[in-house]
């Protein structure tokens, strides 16, 4: 592995962020003469042609001879879009550099395995640690049939999420929400709690910068969803579901069906609430990979509760609400001991305007150390 091979291949891995393929990974690649690129491609939406494929047409017959890298292992399968490795044998690339093999436990027989098998050479490791992360919530939804979860926050210096009266718009400034908005694109869903629909009655749509909407996903355990709410009331245009328990009222299901509300039933915890691992599990059964939770506080405790949150985005603002401010942006006990508390991992902190924005992979200390006893 050389340099340039590390160079072009964090070219690549810029560029698949360009795509928006889910339920497939995000993918790019790159045909390059030495350092010179020859053609770029990204796998722009599923079914669409794989990033390996958009290279090449790109390329046309200048890509004989010449050095493909890609951010994932090549296709060796039937999907939405005929095998990758196919059309790279036939291209007469000479040598293909690949990120990081596809962990997908579903495909028979590997892509680098047969391209090898062509005689071209193979290497395979080049911005391996940054091309995981970038399929990370794919690699879980593939792997664990489960959708990958970001818990977003936002509060103030002081740890409250609103005034003594109640009021929370707004407390971060006008960049954060945008920023928020920009989040919403990269998930598949965006989700809340039954208490922040009545409390606040969000759209919870991108506004504020071009993208899709995410599915909306609301947490309704007795389905009390208002038929009046603006997420009912625009379920038609912007895909809209109701998790709820399977002992919710049949007669409220059909209301809201009616109106274009999807709802997915799960089991019912001890305390009448939704099984939030289950509910994650029948959302990526709908091909949704990741999910962006907005909801309350009593929806992120219960999360991290159960250490189901995979990312932490947290906005906080340079306000104080005081003492008799509603507090907490997270509702559950907590840890004992601040060495077992869930924590970011390799934070990444950012300024949003005037607020404070901090994100990253949320670890759980407490969890591993139960799985490394066990």
């Amino acid at each position: 592995m050389t340099d340039v091979d590390d160079k072009l291949m964090a070219r690549a891995i810029e560029i698949a962020q360009q795509g928006d393929p889910s339920p497939n990974p995000p993918v790019g690649s790159v045909v390059a003469d030495g350092e010179t690129i020859v053609a770029e491609g990204f796998h722009q939406a599923a079914g669409m042609d794989h990033a390996e494929i958009a290279a090449l047409k790109e390329a046309g017959g200048s890509a004989e001879g010449k050095t493909l890298y890609v951010t994932l292992e090549p296709c060796n399968h039937e999907g939405r879009t005929p095998p990758c490795v196919d059309e790279i044998i036939k291209a007469k690339i000479k040598r293909v550099v690949v990120a990081t093999r596809d962990p997908n436990p579903h495909v028979e027989g590997g892509g680098v395995e047969r391209l090898e098998a062509a005689g071209i050479e193979v290497l395979v490791g080049a911005q391996e640690k940054d091309a995981k992360r970038l399929v990370e919530p794919w690699t879980k939804y593939i792997t664990q049939e489960t959708a990958y979860l970001g818990l977003k926050l936002a509060a103030s210096l002081d740890g409250r999420i609103a005034t003594r009266t109640g009021a929370s718009k707004w407390i971060t400034c006008s960049d954060s929400r945008v920023r928020v908005h920009l989040l919403r694109t990269k998930h598949d869903a965006v989700m809340v709690g039954i208490n922040t629909v009545i409390a606040d009655d969000p759209r919870l749509t991108v506004r504020e910068v071009p993208g899709r909407n995410p599915i909306r996903v609301v947490v309704d355990s007795k389905l009390r969803l208002p038929t009046g709410s603006q997420m009912v009331q625009t379920a038609k245009e912007v895909p809209t579901c109701a998790v709820t328990t399977v002992d919710a009222p049949r007669e409220a299901e059909d209301v809201l069906v009616e109106l274009g509300v999807s709802v997915i039933r799960v089991p019912a915890t001890a305390e009448g609430r939704c099984d939030m691992r289950a509910a994650l599990k029948e959302l990526a059964a709908r091909e949704v990979v990741s999910v962006l939770c907005e909801g309350g506080a009593e929806l992120a405790g219960s999360l991290l509760a159960l250490a189901l949150p995979d990312q932490m985005h947290v906005f906080v603002a340079p306000v104080l609400l005081g003492p008799r401010g509603r507090p907490g942006a997270v509702d559950w006990a907590g840890p004992e001991n601040p060495s077992d508390a869930p924590r970011i991992e390799s934070p990444r902190w950012e300024l949003c305007g005037c607020d404070a924005y901090v994100s990253g992979r949320l670890v759980y200390p407490k969890k591993a150390s139960r799985t490394t006893s066990s």
